[in-house]
């Protein structure tokens, strides 16, 4: 290892760099830009993933909605195009014959005129249980989400969503405790929430007791739609398809009539999403080690180059008795010397522009990309890749400059 800390080697070094300024500029930006891009990339795909993460890290991912159509074929004296509804008693019934369900909530929806005394909106009014709020977990600004109390004594109290706030309430007031006329009738407004995620239905507007919902829109034993969540262990899209089946059953719809029943499978879509970014991950390593060997044959051929212009001083060195060996470790150390110098530079300049985009458009509950960084251990692991390639490729012309005799190394000009 004395070699290393040897001064004339580093001087040669040093000396072979500042002849070729240019060349050894470009080489260094080629590999830079292979492990900048690495970097930079790998980081993307960490902020998109914590942004997938942070969208649904309260959501029950296992979950399927199903909700009533139009019959697409006769069946049982019944004519195509039969308005399917799906009833409160279906709940029951699904919880007994279908294995595997942890959760299933009924919902319902209905467009109404809001009024809160001089502002008027006309939106989404939900009929819901708590259990939404488990499912699909509410962000609460203020107050409380819908309570059993609420659904047993059929309460006139609602929760309205920051977007319906924005529209009925002065910027600033606290809300809760104040009073707002949905068609005519007083509801008393016990939370607002912030929506983080507009999926699994309608969402936004305000709710309100199911049972209230169901009193007062005379609703009886209808439904608007089933959110299914599986138990660990059980297959989503399998209960999708035995829930519909089921309720074709029930509702005398014929068993091959696909359009009878709508579903949204989130489990299915969760499924896409984290394929996709599997599959940006794969890409980003692919493209990033790609350029890296690029640039790390770049670095081997401008040391051929190198090793060819400098044939009669290797030669000299040979004649005075320098060691092939000798010769052979300072091509290698300047390969390496390339590869680190080239490597820091683009780790460092990877870490600065995803500190830009971090503060560009990773801020905020809008953020794009939440956190994009890049794990140590990653860079480690392609710093050190890079060092080895670059070990590597120096061999090459290091084996070229010690093949090349003393005395044909001094007549070459």
């Amino acid at each position: 290892m004395k070699f290393l800390f040897d001064r004339d080697t580093w001087q040669e070094i040093y000396s072979s760099i500042r002849k070729n300024k240019l060349r050894t500029a470009i080489t260094i930006i080629g590999v830079m830009w292979g492990i900048f891009l690495l970097v930079v990339l790998l980081g993307a795909a960490r902020g998109m993933g914590n942004k997938f993460d942070t969208i649904f890290g309260n959501f029950a991912t296992n979950s399927v909605f199903i909700w009533g159509q139009r019959t697409s074929m006769p069946f049982m004296g019944f004519q195509e195009g039969k308005q399917v509804q799906l009833k409160r008693s279906d709940v029951d019934k699904i919880k007994e014959e279908v294995k595997g369900i942890e959760y299933i909530l009924p919902r319902n929806i209905t467009n109404a005129l809001v009024v809160n005394d001089i502002k008027t909106i006309t939106t989404g009014i939900f009929g819901d249980y708590p259990l939404l709020d488990l499912l699909q977990k509410k962000h609460m600004v203020f107050g409380r989400f819908i309570n059993e109390n609420d659904i047993i004594h059929k309460k006139k109290v609602c929760v309205i969503e920051n977007d319906t706030y924005k529209q009925l309430f002065d910027k600033g007031v606290n809300p809760i405790g104040s009073h707002v006329i949905i068609n005519d009738i007083s509801y008393q407004v016990v939370g607002l929430y912030k929506d983080k995620m507009r999926m699994g239905g309608p969402q936004g507007g305000i709710h309100i007791p199911f049972t209230t919902f169901q009193q007062v829109y005379n609703q009886a034993d209808n439904i608007g739609w089933l959110m299914v969540t599986a138990s660990e262990g059980f297959e989503i899209r399998q209960m999708e398809e035995d829930i519909k089946l089921m309720l074709r059953n029930l509702h005398d719809i014929h068993p091959n009539d696909e359009r009878a029943f709508g579903s949204f499978n989130l489990g299915d879509q969760i499924e896409k999403v984290t394929g996709f970014l599997k599959g940006m991950q794969f890409l980003t390593w692919f493209v990033g080690i790609a350029t890296l060997i690029a640039g790390v044959f770049a670095i081997g051929n401008i040391l051929l180059i190198t090793v060819k212009e400098r044939t009669n001083e290797i030669g000299i060195r040979r004649a005075l008795g320098a060691k092939p060996a000798e010769i052979r470790r300072q091509i290698i150390l300047e390969s390496i010397f390339l590869t680190t110098i080239a490597g820091v530079l683009g780790i460092i300049f990877g870490g600065l522009i995803l500190m830009v985009i971090n503060s560009l458009v990773g801020q905020g509950e809008d953020a794009t990309l939440v956190n994009p960084t890049v794990d140590i251990p990653v860079i480690l692991i392609a710093f050190a890749t890079l060092v080895t390639l670059g070990t590597l490729i120096g061999l090459i012309p290091a084996q070229r400059a010690v093949s090349i005799r003393p005395i044909e190394a001094l007549r070459e000009e």
